[in-house]
């Protein structure tokens, strides 16, 4: 090369790499909602984000189920953070560290940063938006991520810090009354027997029955049953009139109320996902989550150590009480059942019992399931094959086939989470729009939802079993889909977009899974399912199981 001609290419050069776009280095363009430079003509996607003015035309589409999929491969990454900060103050306490997708967003964030790496890899730039002053912050490490101004930190972790502290005051005001109103139920209750541990579900009655177990503690009357702490005192007075059941509030004590003030995850500084771990743990101090469960397991030990019963079971779903139960119930040398009452399906992490550094040793001693299916899934998810029995379900009887007709309306079940259930009433809309569909639509019993109805979208209190005819059954999240496809009806699962929502079906069974817009379409196609016999999936509840269980006479 020309010495003399050297200055005037490397100033052409320079001059060159000015003039290109941010985008051509970058593969993702991090910004905020209120600074979008940048952004033009790039495509885009939005975390938590409510409104985006950017152009709709160049939003990335086809994202949910990219979502859900990453979601699924960042499990054992959420279960190793777990394992790093179970030795944490109050990780004992914390539902982040249970890997619970009910409850603690993590894994959602962690997916999300999984596919934020992934666009990151690719050639083509998208911006991300994204409104979350921890998130963006933990993005904006990411390899390729070129990021803007930052959301401030410092108004929300005011904000939720305030808002936590007057959450605990008011819960230590709720768990005062709770003891005086329920005190007297200590005497509901005589040691060395039998109990269901169970929660105050709108399906359980006064006369015994109870909506986890079913007619079993009234078939039963030397079994007790246990209210959790989340049972309030009004619910409680409704259901200890059989006068074999009591509230834990009741063995609860004023004099352990001051500490739950300061009751809260704190993690200890984390080489791994340092600013997902503040986000997470500042979102649970913004509650009384962790101040609630310290409540439960102190009056759980209490009574436990009042009662000393011969054993107890309950609904199963491996939170942080529950592994607290074990352990003090084991030191007595209490037996301990879970019952799997439900749905287990492939995105319950909490389910596992590699999310704790304990492992199986903090089991149930034994953890019956509903069916073969839920069986085969807990052992699947690490359970071992020693504890697991099938014992049958109490809340899905064996149904008929349901009745179908193509011209009848289609049943909308509604999810519990009221973000998942606005977009299916979104997707419902859609569909119903084109003229072609009417729709009956069912709000979970725990979780009302309030929409407007018209010609085509009606309002039914009437579960599906009692519907007289449908043309298929649209779900998120929730055992309806389950029931659906074991009756015989077109199943329609909802995939949204922006969140994770659970598919809790056994491996067995399949639904037609759809993104938002996709409603119309798959209803167009619907049919009927290939039949599924009811055996393969679940079983009959054996009763005079439960009583040999429970070590208890009928």
């Amino acid at each position: 090369m020309n010495a003399g001609k050297l200055p005037f290419c490397l100033l052409a050069e320079a001059r060159d790499f000015a003039s290109r776009s941010l985008a051509d280095f970058m593969a993702v363009v991090l910004r905020q909602s209120r600074d979008l430079a940048g952004t033009d003509g790039l495509a885009w996607i939005a975390l938590s984000v409510s409104v985006s003015t950017l152009d709709p035309a160049y939003r990335r589409n086809g994202l949910a189920k990219r979502l859900e999929l990453a979601f699924e491969a960042i499990r054992d990454r959420w279960y190793a953070l777990a394992h790093a900060h179970a030795g944490d103050p109050g990780a004992a306490f914390s539902t982040t560290l249970t890997c619970a997708p009910t409850i603690s967003d993590l894994g959602l964030m962690l997916a999300w940063t999984r596919i934020v790496g992934e666009l990151a890899a690719e050639p083509a730039a998208t911006a991300v938006l994204c409104d979350d002053p921890w998130l963006f912050r933990h993005l904006a490490g990411l390899p390729g991520v070129s990021a803007g101004r930052p959301p401030a930190l410092w108004p929300a972790r005011l904000r939720l810090a305030a808002r936590g502290l007057a959450a605990r005051a008011a819960l230590c005001l709720r768990l005062a009354r709770a003891v005086f109103a329920t005190r007297a139920q200590r005497g509901h209750h005589r040691s060395g027997g039998s109990f269901l541990l169970v929660y105050g579900h709108p399906g359980s009655k006064g006369d015994g029955f109870d909506a986890y177990f079913g007619p079993l503690p009234q078939q039963t009357p030397a079994l007790g049953r246990l209210l959790h702490t989340d049972c309030l005192p009004g619910r409680a007075a409704e259901l200890v009139a059989d006068g074999r059941t009591a509230s834990l509030h009741a063995w609860g004590r004023l004099a352990w109320l001051p500490a739950l003030l300061f009751t809260r995850w704190r993690p200890r500084p984390a080489a791994s996902d340092p600013w997902l771990l503040a986000r997470a743990a500042i979102i649970e101090g913004s509650t009384a989550m962790a101040a609630t469960t310290r409540w439960q397991n102190r009056c759980q030990r209490a009574w436990l150590e009042a009662m000393r019963p011969r054993a107890v079971a309950w609904p199963w779903e491996n939170h942080c009480w529950e592994r607290d139960f074990v352990q003090a119930a084991r030191r007595l040398g209490v037996k301990t059942i879970g019952y799997q009452h439900t749905v287990v399906g492939r995105h319950m992490y909490n389910q596992s019992p590699r999310i704790s550094p304990l492992g199986a040793t903090a089991l149930p001693d034994r953890l019956l399931a509903n069916g073969p299916a839920t069986r085969a899934d807990l052992a699947a998810a690490g359970v071992p094959e020693d504890r697991l029995a099938v014992i049958g379900a109490t809340r899905l009887a064996e149904a008929a086939p349901l009745p179908y007709d193509p011209a009848a309306p289609v049943f909308v079940a509604l999810s519990h989470d009221e973000a998942l259930a606005d977009q299916q009433m979104r997707a419902v809309r859609l569909a119903a729009a084109a003229g072609r569909w009417r729709f009956l639509v069912k709000d979970h019993p725990m979780y009302p939802f309030a929409f407007a109805e018209d010609e085509r979208v009606r309002r039914t209190d009437l579960q599906l079993q009692k519907q007289q005819a449908v043309s298929a059954v649209f779900v998120c999240t929730g055992a309806v889909g389950l029931e659906a496809l074991l009756g015989g009806l077109p199943t329609i699962r909802l995939v949204p977009d922006g969140l994770v929502a659970q598919d809790v079906l056994p491996a067995a069974l399949k639904a037609v899974e759809i993104e938002g817009d996709g409603l119309a379409e798959a209803l167009g196609a619907a049919r009927p399912p290939a039949p599924v016999r009811w055996d393969e999936v679940l079983a009959p509840p054996d009763f005079d199981r439960w009583r040999a269980e429970l070590e208890v006479e009928a």
